[in-house]
């Protein structure tokens, strides 16, 4: 008696497996195009919240939207967000070299028209998604991703946030006065030699003058792409310097849910 009474109290109270929220996440390619060029770009969300939810937007790392790019728009759907991880390269181009990486990545980086005529395609896809509240948009990026969405910022993005994991922070085009309008968060390893204490050093000094909404979190003993579990494997195959350290990335993907809870 006593155990069936504790059964029925239980499913009174939501407590059975039954009464658990079921979620239904799903990722698909979707193309888009921008200055002529086919951008294949990967959507994410969670089919089973009916509500309009913050979008966010995914740049990539320099080996192109790969599948560590697709997880975290997948990682980011199971948050209740919809995600769409971008195409900066166009027609879904993917380097299996760091020399062929740079070379994809110096086309965008040079060329700022041509990484903002992407980037503003894939905002504008993600505003139009029928899950989308187009008033509530992030954006992050990832090495190579997070000198894109820095960049965007400078230029005067106006959408809630951006979070840089592991962005290369210089550049030839600075933000001025007044013109960054999103709030910026930058997550960066101590033990980056790619981006190292004298460039973060610098990024605060631009960013104070420009008056921006910035912050910035160091993790110790955290090399250059620090979030990516394959940064052993290219920093063995390559010889660059690179890795993975499982407690930053845990950290720095908290750190970007609070900040998202902040600006949303």
């Amino acid at each position: 008696m006593k155990k069936l009474t504790l059964l029925i109290l239980v499913a009174l109270l939501g407590l059975t497996p039954a009464c658990k929220k079921k979620t239904d996440i799903r990722g698909e390619p979707v193309d888009y195009r921008a200055d002529n060029v086919t951008l294949k770009g990967y959507l994410a969300y969670d089919h089973s919240i009916a509500d309009k939810r913050p979008g966010v937007l995914i740049v990539h790392e320099w080996w192109g939207l790969n599948d560590y790019a697709r997880k975290r728009a997948m990682m980011l759907a199971g948050l209740g967000y919809t995600a769409l991880a971008v195409d900066m390269f166009g027609e879904g181009k993917q380097a299996t070299h760091p020399k062929e990486a740079g070379e994809f990545a110096k086309e965008v980086s040079g060329n700022m028209k041509l990484m903002q005529d992407r980037f503003q395609a894939a905002l504008d896809l993600l505003k139009k998604q029928k899950t989308v509240d187009p008033e509530r948009i992030a954006a992050i990026g990832y090495c190579f991703g997070g000198s894109v969405v820095l960049q965007m910022a400078r230029s005067g993005l106006d959408i809630n946030g951006v979070v840089s994991f592991h962005g290369g922070l210089s550049t030839n085009n600075p933000a001025r006065p007044g013109e960054v309008k999103t709030k910026i968060l930058v997550c960066q390893g101590e033990a980056d030699s790619i981006a190292p204490p004298e460039q973060v050093a610098a990024f605060r000094e631009e960013m104070d003058k420009a008056g921006a909404d910035y912050r910035i979190i160091t993790y110790p003993g955290a090399k250059h792409s620090f979030t990516n579990p394959d940064a052993d494997n290219y920093a063995k195959e390559f010889g660059i310097p690179v890795g993975y350290n499982a407690a930053a990335d845990k950290k720095s993907w908290n750190d970007m849910q609070e900040f998202f809870k902040e600006i949303f």
